[in-house]
């Protein structure tokens, strides 16, 4: 099957939730309506990133399904003594094709750095794997007006040194810390403008795509996906539930 040349990317990270067999039941959901639903492949780039504990399981329900699975965090050394880590190869081991790093939780409660996600990106991409590159800005940066500033340092800092071979294969999402989470506060599309286009400006040729994340539901992710500088859309719990996340598949396939 071929997909379409620039279809949006359109996944989801399940944070701390899911079981095992909560986690199973939908991946298996999922790879049955993609096979029903041929299009859904061929229009989007889906993605799935579970918790360590389900990523084998749901990478197996999804093999062949043409869903990208990914990990939620990977160590930047391949092995050694790093007490309650995983590494790169163990995460691709697992079944994961993707790594999200950076993601602004991280950077608050586990103090993740520009310096340890230009790490993590390193290792991803030395074992084959997708970096997916999480940025944001918290409320006061931006009322400041300086969000634009504040994530292209993020991107910078991950990124420098990298190849344009290696910039390529690099995904990055734009999270805007004011808009995740239960108590975020959805974005517009004014206030995504600038930010994005700054983003594309200086990455968007040379990454593999810029996606939007914070907020996003069944009724902003139309609009969202018709900006002209967003490559597609990274959603948290309107995507936990199989048939929301399925909504949002069809919404962006058109």
């Amino acid at each position: 099957m071929e997909r379409i040349d620039g279809a949006p990317w359109v996944g989801t990270s399940w944070k701390m939730t899911k079981t095992l067999a909560e986690g199973r039941e939908f991946a298996r959901g999922l790879a049955e309506a993609l096979a029903a639903e041929p299009r859904l492949r061929e229009r989007v780039r889906p993605f799935v990133i579970p918790p360590h504990t389900a990523l084998a399981a749901v990478a197996a329900e999804l093999e062949g399904s043409g869903v990208v699975v990914g990990a939620q965090n990977a160590h930047w050394e391949d092995a050694g003594a790093w007490t309650g880590e995983v590494s790169v190869p163990q995460v691709a081991d697992a079944g994961a094709a993707l790594v999200e790093i950076g993601h602004s939780e991280r950077r608050e409660h586990f103090g993740e750095t520009v310096e340890t996600t230009a790490a993590k990106v390193a290792a991803t991409l030395r074992h084959g794997l997708t970096p997916l590159l999480c940025v944001g800005e918290p409320a006061e940066v931006r009322d400041a007006g300086g969000s634009a500033e504040h994530i292209l340092a993020q991107v910078r800092g991950a990124l420098d040194g990298l190849s344009e071979e290696e910039l390529g294969r690099v995904l990055v999402a734009y999270e805007p810390i004011w808009a995740i989470g239960e108590h975020g506060r959805p974005a517009t599309v004014p206030e995504l403008e600038a930010p994005f286009a700054a983003l594309q400006g200086e990455f968007g040729s040379r990454t593999a795509a810029i996606l939007y994340g914070g907020s996003v539901h069944q009724d902003n992710a139309a609009e969202l996906l018709a900006m002209d500088d967003v490559d597609g859309l990274f959603v948290g719990r309107a995507a936990w539930r199989l048939e929301g996340y399925l909504e949002l598949l069809r919404l962006a396939a058109g």
